[in-house]
């Protein structure tokens, strides 16, 4: 079965990188994948490994990854949508919050969306633990699925992501909601966005909140400060980010929208520049998506009116 190759390349993935977590030599940059960001030794090891399983596994798939982009053999009727360490600085530094995420749809005319999902695999390196999801089916998990009814702002535990994001602006948006839940509640920076999600699935958190790309496209000057922090590049979520934890929060019962509040089905799924990247507001609850859509657009308010 798909869903089965999907597993078995999460877990494939997960065990050869589960060695190098913490390693100094795994910190070596050998490049920039396709979306700009730095490519470590350990992401290199990864990709590698990546390519022999898919040729051997699963031939008449083609994938899609950070560093290698489309490789689609001829007869392609499927792709993978691979981040092979979804949290690459977290893995060097030993921490637990680097994962695999493989997303799996149809190749049908070369452009599919993320509405083609048809499964969503995120497997947790340190641990073992793993979230396979089946459209349709719900989501299977090592540990329990259990999604928080909270939806007050004061008492959020969630997460957000600063990695090539230019800090002041970005909380400048979020201030209002880190204040309103710093004590009562609690405000993470885990360096993946596939393992935040999750922690939505499991009941540790009840929402993230990535708001980069709409920053870009609301207010003037950002894509310029970006690419400043970036060294050149724009590093938001791009969809081999989104795809698996979009598949498995929404099937175990979760809210995921853009950065507006509109859903993700129609954004593309095999590209990596601004152009493809998402931002992303994830809750376990349909009332907190709503309160944090309104607080997100309160503080872009606030940022373009200081920039104006």
């Amino acid at each position: 079965m798909d869903s089965e190759i999907v597993l078995e390349l999460a877990q494939g993935l997960r065990e050869l990188v589960l060695p190098l977590l913490g390693s100094l030599a795994g910190r070596a940059v050998s490049g920039a994948g396709r979306g700009g960001d730095l490519t470590f030794a350990v992401d290199a090891v990864a990709e590698s490994w990546l390519e022999r399983f898919v040729a051997e596994r699963a031939p008449r798939m083609a994938f899609y990854s950070e560093d290698r982009g489309l490789v689609a053999p001829a007869g392609a009727t499927h792709v993978l949508v691979v981040d092979p360490i979804d949290g690459t600085r977290p893995a060097m530094a030993g921490l637990e919050s680097a994962c695999v995420a493989v997303a799996l749809a149809p190749l049908g005319d070369g452009d599919p969306t993320m509405a083609d999902l048809e499964v969503g695999c995120v497997a947790e390196i340190k641990s073992g633990d793993w979230y396979l999801a089946v459209r349709g089916e719900g989501v299977r998990s090592t540990r329990g699925v259990a999604l928080s009814p909270a939806a007050e702002l004061s008492g959020m535990f969630w997460g957000y992501g600063f990695r090539g994001r230019p800090v002041r602006p970005t909380v400048e948006v979020l201030g209002d909601l880190i204040d309103a839940s710093s004590v009562g509640g609690g405000t993470f920076e885990l360096g993946s966005q596939a393992f935040a999600m999750t922690r939505i699935v499991t009941g540790q958190f009840d929402a993230t909140v990535e708001v980069g790309s709409r920053l870009i496209d609301d207010v003037p000057g950002m894509l310029e400060e970006f690419e400043r922090v970036g060294g050149g590049h724009v590093l938001n979520n791009s969809p081999y980010d989104l795809a698996a934890p979009w598949l498995c929060l929404t099937e175990a019962g979760g809210v995921v929208s853009d950065g507006w509040g509109e859903p993700l089905d129609r954004r593309r799924l095999l590209g990596s520049g601004h152009e493809f990247q998402m931002s992303s507001i994830s809750a376990a609850n349909a009332q907190l998506h709503a309160k944090l859509v309104r607080a997100v657009d309160r503080g872009v308010g606030r940022l373009r009116a200081m920039r104006s």
